[in-house]
């Protein structure tokens, strides 16, 4: 029989998603545990070919000594499975290799859940059980120096390979453990790929990255799943080369690729008395590093302060991201933040604070279809009437007169100098390209 089979193959009979399959797949896991420890450390040293030959004839000798109505198919799908389990992270190792599957969504083992382009669908995979998922679980966190238990059954973790995973396990998840995995893609998107997606003009882009070259205070304002993460990215790659950023993040994501960049990542408290690295505290050592530019990978906490303060005293140019439903939202956001993190000025203090700091607003959105779009670029022009003011330069409506999604061009023109420049030449390159065409 060839067991030369393809990594990653997800079957799609129903019978190999059934509890009786997985019944069969539970007892010949517990022979092949077996008959590793008679192997004793001699299985350490095995290749994963060896290792997938090793399951290959366990399987058939145990299908065919018990005689197991299973057909050349099921056993195929057997032995992919359990060589997975030795070598690999079991049911997961498909998805993990599939580079079009964004996110990976467990709630216990019989419903899994994936991502792809923007939109959630189940998958046919599946666990013998609870305590098998919780098997890969813990092979997963292992390598990362994190646990779960009943006494600690909460984790947030950063994968060796740039991902996200969050798991909570009962008794505080009533479902069985519910895991969270956030794939990161190997290549960072590039302006030519969000252009291709739709995610914004020629025109936008054209404007965006003259604003970040000039040095603009920009933030990314978006739900969760918008692209916020992957736009400041892409935008962060515009930096002339030549000065220093720091980048600060609580899960390492962004992928610069600026030879001088310091990366640097918050840290939870642990056991053993591990202390706690905020972002707060790396914001305030940044500062005493000599940065050209900071980056924040989000802004969620009394950070908003010291980021604030950095943008108006002598680091423009430094950007992030908030989670937030729209523009306006956004500077309220912020507002609630600087409270959060001890502000003692009055109310107009520090609204001319935020304008003082703040150039633009780039305000991201997943559609229900999926796609991403920039819903919103707009300039922050000040305080009137003890408001920030703000003017939008693009803004993208669902629906126009043609019954297509659109962008419309407002008639506003920046009012910050320095703005007024970058929209000036952004609009001439854009008008004397559209003339070529």
């Amino acid at each position: 029989m060839d067991f030369d089979f393809a990594l990653g193959k997800d079957p799609n009979s129903e019978f190999h998603q059934s509890d009786e399959f997985q019944d069969i797949k539970g007892m010949m896991h517990s022979r092949l545990v077996d008959r590793i420890e008679d192997l004793g450390t001699d299985f350490i040293n095995w290749t994963p070919a060896m290792v997938k030959r090793f399951v290959a004839q366990e399987v058939e000798g145990f299908t065919s000594t018990n005689r197991m109505p299973l057909n050349a198919s099921d056993i195929q799908c057997i032995v992919k499975d359990l060589t997975d389990e030795l070598i690999g992270l079991g049911p997961l190792e498909g998805l993990m290799a599939d580079e079009s599957v964004a996110d990976i969504l467990i709630n216990g083992y019989k419903e899994v859940f994936i991502e792809r382009n923007g939109l959630l669908q189940k998958s046919k995979i599946r666990f013998i059980d609870n305590k098998h998922l919780m098997r890969i679980v813990q092979r997963i966190i292992a390598p990362l120096g994190r646990r779960v238990d009943e006494g600690s059954p909460m984790v947030d973790a950063r994968l060796p390979n740039g991902g996200r995973i969050n798991i909570i396990i009962p008794p505080v998840a009533l479902n069985g453990p519910v895991v969270s995995i956030r794939k990161f893609r190997n290549k960072a998107l590039e302006a030519s790929d969000l252009l291709a997606y739709g995610t914004m003009t020629d025109e936008m882009l054209d404007f965006l990255s003259k604003a970040v070259a000039a040095r603009s205070n920009i933030v990314i304002s978006g739900g969760t799943g918008s692209g916020k993460t992957s736009f400041l990215n892409m935008l962060a790659q515009f930096i002339p080369e030549g000065e220093r950023i720091i980048t600060i993040e609580d899960a390492a994501e962004l992928q610069l690729l600026h030879e001088h960049v310091v990366r640097l990542e918050t840290r939870p408290a642990g056991l053993e008395d591990v202390a706690e690295v905020t972002a707060r505290d790396l914001l305030r050592n940044s500062l005493r590093m000599r940065p050209d530019r900071i980056i924040v990978g989000e802004v969620r906490s009394g950070e908003a302060v010291e980021m604030l303060q950095a943008m108006n005293t002598g680091h423009d140019g430094s950007m992030s991201t908030i989670h937030t439903n729209s523009p306006r939202e956004c500077l309220h956001r912020l507002e609630m933040l600087l409270h959060f993190g001890g502000w003692q000025g009055s109310e107009l203090n520090l609204r001319r604070q935020i304008a003082g700091a703040i150039d633009l607003i780039v305000h991201l959105a997943r559609l229900p279809n999926g796609k991403r779009r920039v819903i919103s670029v707009s300039e922050i022009t000040g305080v009137q009437d003890e408001v920030i003011s703000m003017q939008e330069f693009y803004r993208f409506e669902p629906n126009l007169v043609n019954g297509q999604d659109g962008w419309v061009t407002t008639h506003c023109q920046p009012v910050s100098p320095k703005l007024k420049r970058v929209w000036d030449s952004a609009k001439a390159r854009y008008e004397a390209a559209r003339e070529r065409i």
